[in-house]
């Protein structure tokens, strides 16, 4: 950790190559989502739920293998109130009453000394899955627009709100692009439903997070060397907090790791988008953002 006493890492000067950096891993992600499209889960685009009471505990894990085959996709299972309730829910489109054939017949043969009961059955409808995509959909604009606001009113400058907003804008949109990419090639399901959302939100705070640290000093510096230039004093100011960011992005990273290695498959998603987003944070927060204010600021003085 030496190297983070007294750095003195010229930032600014490489902020052309993340500019093409950031600018490949935008665009690409753009194209992929609206090419491939984003894979929603059963909360946006609907499906069926089904609640089962065993006599005895049963493994989530088991249970998951073996009804992926007959249902023509991996549903999503996970434990309701005990350990002998189980919810499964599933985006297959045939009638509720043969989803749930299908469903209790694997279990009668995958336990057949456990018996147990159907205790509810519900279908996810389109309209509510469409407004749910809406109101994520608004929840992630909305806090975008309140943190431009929080921005400006903290820092006084437009264009602090706009680097800020710019650097978000790129974490949750390069996110979702590598989703989409990996949707069909990693071992876990990379869908879009609530957790997802929440992760995405979790991205923007963590990044807002790491980018208010860096403009606290910029303006802490701008008050007391009022002689240096804009540049160098941004540069100064990343240097100044680079160790703090550093060692918060990997004790972050240890602990969303174990939670990815040993958290489970329902938590794999979202904690792989937590793993990605805190890499693209703490990168977005060093390159994207006060990269951004300089530019800006130049243009803006010049003007």
């Amino acid at each position: 950790m030496r190297w983070f006493e007294t750095p003195n890492f010229d930032f600014n000067g490489s902020r052309k190559i993340a500019y093409v950096i950031s600018g490949v891993l935008f665009f690409a992600s753009l194209i992929a989502i609206f090419v491939q499209g984003l894979q929603y889960g059963i909360d946006f685009k609907g499906g069926k739920e089904i609640v089962l009471d065993f006599d005895a505990p049963v493994s989530v894990v088991e249970l998951r293998s073996n009804l992926t085959e007959p249902l023509g996709s991996a549903p999503e299972i996970k434990l309701f109130g005990s350990d002998s309730e189980v919810l499964i829910r599933t985006d297959n489109e045939s009638e509720i009453n043969t989803v749930q054939g299908i469903i209790s017949n694997t279990v009668k043969e995958l336990y057949p000394e456990n018996p147990f009961t159907v205790i509810k059955t519900d279908v996810v409808g389109p309209r509510f899955a469409e407004d749910l995509k809406s109101g994520a959909l608004q929840a992630v604009i909305y806090a975008i627009v309140i943190i431009f606001i929080y921005i400006l009113i903290r820092f006084r400058n437009w264009t602090f709100s706009a680097g800020a907003v710019a650097a978000l804008i790129h974490d949750v949109v390069i996110v979702l692009g590598v989703f989409t990419i990996l949707a069909d090639l990693v071992p876990f399901s990379l869908q879009i439903d609530q957790a997802i959302i929440a992760a995405f939100l979790t991205i923007v705070g963590y990044s807002l997070n790491d980018t208010v640290v860096v403009f606290d000093r910029i303006r802490e510096n701008s008050n007391v060397h009022k002689g240096m230039d804009f540049m160098p004093m941004v540069n100064k100011s990343l240097n100044d907090t680079l160790s703090r960011t550093v060692i918060t992005s990997i004790t972050t990273l240890f602990v969303v790791a174990v939670l990815f290695i040993f958290g489970g498959e329902v938590l794999k998603g979202f904690s792989f988008a937590l793993l990605i987003g805190i890499v693209l944070g703490t990168y977005s927060s060093l390159f994207v953002a006060s990269s951004l204010v300089v530019e800006l600021e130049k243009r803006t003085k010049k003007s």
